[in-house]
């Protein structure tokens, strides 16, 4: 399956690098020199890796197949992908493909389904769809998700108290502070 890693910017400097938004938590692991990477649109690739490297905060690439501003700029907007078979397996790291469709549980109540995974830079969030059609974001810690059986399709929670009324449209109202009429 194909897993997008990253999508191209605008270029950098005149020997055809691009910045990238990074969509993997393991950059250094993905973009080393000769690494070929899939691309969307099919026309402008496959792409293969000449160089990596950090401008502050941004990820700078350069492929053997671009050697100018102009070939960088073809790319803009352009986004790569893996391939997930290859790509060692870790017991403790799923994809949203993966985690998406499965029921939530809170004990051996379903409370809802994952309906995506939002990678945040602190920690991941779970979004799941109650069982009222609400969105609630879960962090995706091990404390609050103990248990991931994708074969089984569940994830188990153990929430704290209130998260799921948390997003509830109830508890977007003001609170009641106790000064009410009289």
């Amino acid at each position: 399956m194909q897993l997008q890693v990253a999508r191209i910017g605008k270029p950098h400097g005149i020997r055809g690098e691009v910045t990238v938004q990074v969509l993997t938590d393991a950059p250094a692991d993905r973009f080393v020199p000769d690494v070929e990477l899939t691309v969307e649109p099919a026309s402008l690739g496959p792409l293969t890796v000449s160089s990596a490297r950090w401008n502050k905060d941004i990820l700078l690439l350069g492929f053997h197949e671009v050697s100018d501003r102009n070939g960088a700029e073809e790319l803009r907007g352009a986004k790569l992908f893996i391939d997930t078979d290859d790509v060692e397996d870790d017991d403790d790291a799923w994809y949203e493909h993966e985690l998406v469709g499965l029921d939530v549980r809170v004990g051996d109540e379903v409370v809802g389904k994952v309906s995506g995974l939002n990678t945040m830079p602190a920690q991941d969030l779970l979004v799941v769809e109650n069982v009222k059609g609400e969105e609630v974001l879960v962090p995706f810690v091990e404390a609050i998700v103990p248990e991931v059986d994708v074969e089984a399709g569940f994830v188990r929670l153990t929430p704290p108290a209130g998260l799921f009324e948390l997003n509830s449209p109830d508890a977007q109202e003001a609170p009641d502070d106790g000064e009410g009429e009289r």
